[in-house]
């Protein structure tokens, strides 16, 4: 079994989901009292949203190159980064680790073609919803993303600001969710990505008919092929 190492903190509450996953997809598959071998580096996600506001991107990528190089030295040997947004450094510090990165959009994608779609409702950050470097990875795997409209980014980065990542689950916002999913179906959505690690605590298959792909679940469960070698 090889090691995980999990940059987290980003926010924390969707990171304890990532460990709440992996130990118990491990011990599925393995079954007695086998669970995942983890290392977990829990940045202070107020240190990430300093830099933000202050467009210090440079910041932001340091954090994450620190915290990852911290982990390979202490044993992980793959590297996840617990968020999607996160992943916009995602090119470049797998060029600066000497362990495999494992990409949340690679494998998003990989899960939205196994179900035979080509094309998704895309709900995240602003930041994942409007810049390339989460809509071209799921591209280049051959996924076409839809995104929400101005106004309808604008209330879902403010729900995983002011709610969700303060672990407040409000059935209003989620029922503009679900609104905003029925405009992306119209648009030609074959199924919807929750491109936040936030958002599957109040979206969830149960919710929707379309087809719904957690990219928390979707990436700890890369993880756990990963570290029991599953081609």
């Amino acid at each position: 079994m090889k090691t995980i190492g999990l940059v987290g903190g980003t926010g924390w509450i969707s990171t304890a989901e990532y460990y709440r996953i992996i130990n118990e997809e491990v011990n599925r598959r393995r079954g007695g009292f086998e669970f995942g071998r983890c290392i977990l580096y829990s940045l202070n996600y107020g240190d990430i949203d300093r830099c933000h506001k202050s467009q210090d991107i440079e910041g932001i990528h340091s954090l994450l190159l620190d915290a990852s190089k911290k982990l390979v030295g202490v044993g992980a040997e793959c590297i996840l980064l617990c968020a999607n947004t996160m992943h916009m450094f995602a090119d470049r510090l797998e060029r600066e680790i000497p362990v495999p990165l494992i990409h949340i959009g690679v494998a998003t994608a990989k899960a939205v073609n196994g179900c035979g779609l080509s094309t998704i409702g895309l709900l995240g950050t602003k930041l994942t919803m409007e810049k390339d470097f989460y809509k071209m990875k799921l591209k280049s795997e051959g996924v076409e993303a839809i995104v929400p409209e101005t106004d309808d980014r604008e209330f879902i980065q403010q729900t995983i600001d002011h709610e969700l990542l303060m672990s407040i689950i409000n059935n209003e916002s989620r029922k503009r969710f679900l609104g905003i999913i029925e405009k992306l179906r119209a648009k030609g959505a074959e199924g919807i990505v929750l491109g936040c690690t936030e958002i599957p605590l109040l979206i969830q298959q149960e919710h929707t008919d379309l087809p719904v792909f957690s990219t928390t679940a979707i990436h700890a469960l890369a993880a756990v092929d990963f570290s029991l070698d599953k081609p």
